[in-house]
């Protein structure tokens, strides 16, 4: 019986958020200390000419829901919002003491958990904070993380004043068999209302983030979900596939069961389907899971070649340095990764302590900046290339041969020291960057780490 090329290609894999993933990072080689020498070279390198960019991690949730694999507290005491914006503010006046200048914040994005947890004062508090130790670049792009049921009015005006332009809302799937299953009892009016308040105000790029996979999810729901959210016509769309990773600690990936999943094709026709719908209204494919208008920004940074991807996900402009402010935040200097404790309580401590917060991380070698390079090209531009010295490594043999079945299955065209990802290939970037992974080569992982790739 002929297998196909989903049921193929469906194994664990990594996102692809960074090279290397954070399962190799080689923390043994890593110090405070040289997370600190690295993030000041990035600094003096880009600060005058591109800015840089800040990640802020707003970890509360009122409820959990159970589809979600970030990290994140539960609460409904809302007291805890001044104690972790005083800390995330403390941790960003103890980086801004070790440069030499006043930063330019060319990109702000506020992620979560759940951004809008946080009242119009705090949130108003917090931008200002972070702006009495830097400046506006002059192309800065903010945006923010909304949940359609708690978003304010007076919030996205107060974001909006603070210049933030971009915002996205989650909203998974409209079925409400699928919000009980996922702990996420979302309305659509709650969505309409929220999106029609941000035209209303001036955002120039609404988002809505879809996730297909999800339990008890059938064609009917995904095609009634793009409808509706058609209807309202958000800028740029995520269309995610559902991870499922319920063996990591503290997940909340516990409210259904592994049978109520859509599985392989089936899982993969909710796709193929979502995607032909979006297509039909408009909406392009750029990426990975990534949809949006010719109008957005995104797109046409796609088109002229110049999107980045980093741990926020897509971007439409690229900073060497992004710093991430709050409990797990990851930071990246381009030379190294460094991430936060994902303790709440140590990130309070070591904020006391007068220590930036960071608890592992990685320095990339000749070899990952490299890969590094090449992985980006794959995730953002569909392509790439070996032509040059600073792109040829000496493994491309042994990576070329890992590719010729998938080469020979029609999802890749490679010519002349050139790969090019077909439209046949797309839904399968991920496994085509694993063939470039090189710490993924030498070293399979003997446990679950990954979400399956397709």
């Amino acid at each position: 019986m002929k297998i196909s090329l989903t049921q193929k290609y469906n194994v664990p894999g990594p996102r692809y958020t960074s090279y290397p993933t954070v399962p190799y990072w080689n923390e043994a080689n890593f110090t405070s200390e040289k997370w600190t020498a690295s993030f000041q070279k990035a600094f003096l390198e880009s600060n005058s000419e591109n800015g840089i960019s800040l990640y802020i991690h707003l970890p509360f949730c009122e409820s959990m829901c159970t589809f979600c694999g970030c990290n994140k507290r539960i609460t409904k005491n809302h007291s805890v919002e001044e104690t972790y914006i005083k800390a995330v503010l403390k941790e960003w006046s103890l980086y801004c003491k070790l440069l030499p200048e006043k930063p330019l914040i060319k990109e702000i994005h506020l992620g979560g958990g759940t951004p809008t947890f946080f009242s119009t004062n705090n949130l108003e508090h917090l931008i200002n904070g972070i702006f009495s130790y830097a400046n506006k670049a002059p192309d800065y792009e903010f945006s923010f993380e909304g949940h359609p049921n708690n978003t304010t009015y007076e919030q996205l005006q107060k974001l909006y004043n603070l210049g933030f332009r971009r915002v996205s809302f989650g909203v998974q799937d409209y079925a409400e068999k699928v919000q009980k299953a996922i702990h996420r009892i979302q309305p659509f009016h709650n969505v309409a209302k929220v999106t029609f308040w941000a035209k209303e105000i001036g955002y120039t790029s609404i988002g809505h983030d879809i996730i297909f996979g999800l339990p008890y999810q059938t064609i009917e729901n995904v095609v009634d979900t793009i409808e509706k959210t058609n209807s309202l016509k958000p800028d740029r769309l995520a269309f995610y596939s559902y991870a499922h990773v319920p063996w990591i600690k503290g997940n909340g990936q516990r409210g259904f069961n592994e049978e109520n999943l859509p599985k392989d094709a089936e899982k993969r026709k909710l796709y193929e389907i979502g995607k032909q719908l979006l297509s039909q209204n408009g909406y392009h494919e750029i990426g990975m899971d990534h949809f949006a208008l010719t109008s957005d920004s995104l797109y046409k940074a796609a088109q002229n070649k110049k999107m980045h991807r980093n741990f926020m996900g897509y971007s439409a402009s690229k900073t060497q340095l992004m710093i991430g402010l709050g409990v797990s935040s990851i930071s990246d200097s381009w030379y190294s990764f460094a991430q936060n404790t994902k303790n709440l309580e140590d990130y309070y401590q070591l904020l006391e302590w007068d220590k930036i917060p960071v608890v592992k991380g990685h320095i990339l070698n000749e070899e990952d900046l490299i890969i590094r390079k090449h992985i980006l090209n794959l995730t953002c531009q569909l392509e790439t290339s070996w032509n040059s010295n600073s792109l040829y490594f000496k493994e491309i043999d042994a990576v070329l041969e890992n590719l010729e079945e998938i080469e020979n299955d029609g999802l890749i065209i490679i010519e002349e020291g050139k790969l090019i990802i077909t439209e046949a290939g797309r839904p399968f970037v991920r496994n085509i960057c694993m063939a470039f992974d090189l710490h993924l080569k030498r070293k399979s992982p003997e446990t679950n780490l990954f979400s399956m790739t397709v």
